[in-house]
């Protein structure tokens, strides 16, 4: 299945989406800032909330990812 029908996989591509945002923000802010609204807007968002939310984030993905290893 696609990761849009399956619940966890849609959960991880959206974290990895603002992990990604973020780490590339924090190399060329830049590149996303230029970009606040619109479609490409939607990675400028994700940046924030990786920087804003990040240990929130952070606890995410470590609980995701111990769910994809052990529990899967």
């Amino acid at each position: 299945q696609s990761a849009i029908f399956n619940f966890q996989s849609l959960l991880t591509v959206i974290l990895l989406l603002i992990c990604t945002c973020s780490y590339i923000r924090s190399l060329a802010p830049s590149l996303l800032d230029k970009n606040k609204t619109g479609l490409l807007g939607i990675f400028w968002k994700c940046a924030r909330i990786g920087e804003r939310k990040s240990p929130y984030v952070a606890a995410c993905c470590v609980v995701m990812a111990f769910s994809i290893l052990f529990v899967q």
